[in-house]
């Protein structure tokens, strides 16, 4: 609302222009003020009309001394309103619909008890366009209003304008707003107005929003040095360069308040009536503030369409962006504001980002999109970073889904068709050839990198190899698909069989079977039986261990073998069995797993072949368990412990990790099943242990659920309680079953 005094003028004026007969035009051609700054004075827009702005004005009206002199006074209340909590309580719309940010709104209350307490507090809220930023801000300004009698004022900064305001013309709004008298600043000039300033803000408890910042030089002497103030800077940048500011980074809103604002704008009726797509709806607006409210905008001005009908146009992705405008809101152009401000590497990278399969990709990898050097990419991702058009979590980087479909629609518009399957290619292919290195150390005969090879991702150890390979996952198994694609057999069969004892490492990834189902194919193509009975014994595996399709892994372990022969291979031979021998043991024929293992084990005796010995003897031992014989499984599985100990280096250190912990699993299991639960436990502690130790999470959650159950029939509760409570701490990597298993143990201990 207008300041009372600001009011006040702006009623005498139209009173006396009245009087003299003018109407607005006549009075700006007698007086040389403008038509809009007379209009804006009498509806009482301006806050502080200038001394000769007000003589003119009286010179128009002709007005006699009395009247001119109560004239200027009217003008001088107005220049010098007092400072009151009502200096910004007109938010603009879509504050009453304010949902979540919870946790933000909660930070900013404690910041501003903080400024209240006698600190001054500055707050920088960041985030990509559409965010919510200002939003946010003016709702927590509405909150916190009554803790700043000194004022509340909200500066738009115009940090997206090719010119923006400096902080000395900022600095000076700041002091008029605040009722500081014309003679005091032209007393103290401009080089005097900074020490105002503080002083000012030192001496009143007051609240500054300032929205849309350019960056820190705009900002950084417009902060609060002293006093019981606060100020709330929004900004696309991050603003890093500031000092001693508290920092509230914005992304999208969580699946819940995203269809809780829908809700709000579309009517509950309407979204109750389908929470499927009110929840498809959230779900390709990627749930990101702007563009739930265009599209609740679009429903809320459109009572005959169903959510179901956006929903499904939404659904394509090709016209999404262009399907989010309702009226002047326009998500692209919020995009373009940003777009505009990059150099011209950094606009060429997040273009090319956009070619980027996985939801995210390493600096190493944004290199091979640009043909950069490491360091380069590196600061070019930065610059993305800084502008808010990218998302970082820890040395990943990754697009919003919105802002992918951007970048895309500039890649096609700008970058030449060629240089964009060039870019996405030398990705794609660096991916397949760093994962062959990083498997590669967990085979047996190869281990380290080779001297001779020079990839820019870290595989220095085997951990991280394996780090790489699980963060890459997405962007590998994608130029896996394109390669078998595209026809390049050789290529995806080499891949394969780099990761195939590193598998062992990451059982419950969920994408093994499809891998080595896609290698078998590509082995087949090639007409080589060794390379399709390798693949077709992988492929058994990641049925019966990865999907538990007991059937599906010994028809494909009986066509492995059939293979193998062919070929002559006795070691592919060896393992066709040993993998029919678990999955006929799982499926219950014990006489034909125990056929199976005893031909396993003299294929690999034959063949020399320590480390297929060693899972046929495992294998053995745990048939043993699922017969029922666990006195014979327990001596067996100790008969292959020591086998393992005296084979010592001749096995691969991880194949050898691996076998152990899994036979020290097998031996607890079969305790268990003797009701021996003190050796029992003993064992499984010592699996979990070496689980643990060897980073295979899967694994370990396994252990753990076995280890409780354990605890739990001994009568040791809190224990088995802490074992369950551990395997559900272990999240997206443990084994989907076991996570299901320990709730369910949790849920009946209370």
């Amino acid at each position: 609302m207008a300041d009372a005094g600001v009011a006040g003028f702006g009623s005498l004026l139209r009173q006396l222009r009245l009087d003299a007969s003018l109407t607005i035009e006549a009075l700006a051609e007698a007086s040389g003020v403008s038509v809009r700054g007379i209009g804006d004075l009498e509806r009482g827009r301006r806050a502080t009309p200038q001394r000769g702005t007000v003589a003119a004005l009286a010179d128009g009206l002709g007005l006699g001394e009395a009247e001119r002199e109560r004239f200027l006074a009217a003008a001088r209340s107005g220049r010098n309103p007092r400072p009151h909590s009502a200096s910004l309580r007109v938010f603009p719309r879509g504050i009453d619909d304010f949902t979540g940010r919870g946790a933000e709104l909660a930070r900013l209350t404690a910041l501003a008890e903080q400024a209240v307490a006698g600190l001054p507090v500055a707050a920088a809220v960041s985030g990509p366009p559409g965010a919510g930023k200002t939003t946010l801000a003016l709702h927590a300004a509405h909150e916190l209003a009554g803790r700043f009698p000194g004022g509340q004022l909200l500066l738009d900064l115009r940090g997206m304008d090719d010119d923006p305001p400096g902080p000395a013309e900022l600095m000076l709004r700041v002091l008029k707003a605040l009722g500081v008298a014309d003679r005091d600043l032209a007393k103290a000039g401009p080089q005097g107005h900074p020490g105002l300033y503080r002083q000012v803000l030192a001496e009143r408890r007051c609240l500054l929003v300032l929205d849309n910042a350019r960056d820190e030089a705009q900002v950084r002497p417009l902060l609060p040095s002293a006093g019981a103030g606060m100020v709330v800077v929004t900004s696309r940048r991050m603003l890093t360069g500031l000092e001693s500011v508290h920092r509230l980074p914005l992304g999208e809103l969580s699946p819940a308040d995203a269809t809780a604002l829908l809700t709000v704008l579309v009517g509950r009726e309407r979204t109750d009536a389908d929470p499927v797509a009110l929840a498809e709806v959230a779900h390709s607006c990627a749930h990101l503030p702007l563009a739930l409210r265009v599209a609740g905008n679009w429903l809320a001005t459109r009572t005959g369409w169903s959510l179901r009908r956006l929903a499904d146009r939404l659904a394509l992705e090709e016209r999404r962006l262009d399907q989010l405008s309702a009226g002047d809101l326009h998500l692209s152009a919020a995009f373009d504001l940003s777009y505009r401000q990059l150099t011209p590497g950094a606009a060429r990278l997040f273009r090319l980002l956009s070619l980027v399969d996985g939801p995210d990709v390493s600096a190493a990898g944004a290199a091979q999109l640009t043909g950069q050097h490491l360091f380069d990419a590196e600061d070019t991702l930065e610059e993305l970073v800084e502008t808010g058009l990218l998302g970082t979590d820890r040395d990943r980087y990754r697009l919003h889904d919105l802002l992918r479909l951007y970048a895309r629609s500039r890649l096609r518009a700008e970058e030449p068709e060629g240089e964009s399957e060039k870019a996405r290619s030398a990705l794609r292919r660096w991916m397949l050839e760093t994962a062959v290195v990083a498997g590669r150390w967990y085979e047996p005969d190869h281990g380290a990198p080779p001297a001779t090879w020079q990839g820019t991702a870290d595989l220095s150890t085997a951990e991280h190899a394996r780090h790489w390979l699980q963060a890459e996952g997405d962007n590998w198994l994608a130029a896996l698909r394109a390669a078998a694609n595209a026809g390049d057999h050789t290529t995806v069969v080499e891949v394969a069989e780099a990761l195939h004892w590193f598998s062992d490492q990451w059982i419950f990834w969920g994408h093994w079977p499809e891998v080595f189902g896609t290698a078998a194919r590509c082995a087949q193509a090639l007409g080589d039986p060794l390379l399709e009975a390798t693949q077709l014994n992988y492929h058994a595996w990641a049925l019966l261990v990865c999907e538990r399709r007991h059937r599906d892994s010994v028809d494909r372990s009986a066509q492995a073998l059939a293979a193998a022969q062919r070929a002559g291979d006795l070691p592919q031979q060896g393992w066709a069995h040993v993998y029919s021998a678990w999955a006929l043991g799982l499926l219950g024929d014990h006489a034909a797993a125990a056929h199976h293992n005893q031909e396993s084990a003299r294929l690999f005796e034959a063949a020399g072949d320590l480390h297929g010995t060693l899972q046929a003897m495992s294998s053995t031992a745990q048939n043993l368990h699922l017969a029922g014989r666990n006195e014979e499984s327990v001596t067996e599985h100790i008969r292959t412990l020591a086998f393992l100990d005296q084979a010592g280096d001749d096995i691969e250190p991880h194949v050898a990790e691996v076998t152990r912990a899994n036979l020290q699993m097998n031996i607890g299991r079969a305790y268990a099943s003797l009701r021996n639960w003190s050796e029992a436990a003993g064992h499984l502690h010592t699996a979990v242990r070496l689980w643990r130790d060897g980073g295979n999470n899967g694994m370990e959650s396994r252990a753990l659920v076995f280890l409780g159950d354990a605890l739990l029939a001994a009568g040791r509760d809190d224990e088995a309680r802490n074992a369950f409570t551990r395997c559900l701490a272990l999240g997206t990597a443990a084994d989907p079953q076991r996570i299901t298993e320990a709730r369910e143990r949790l849920a009946g201990l209370g």
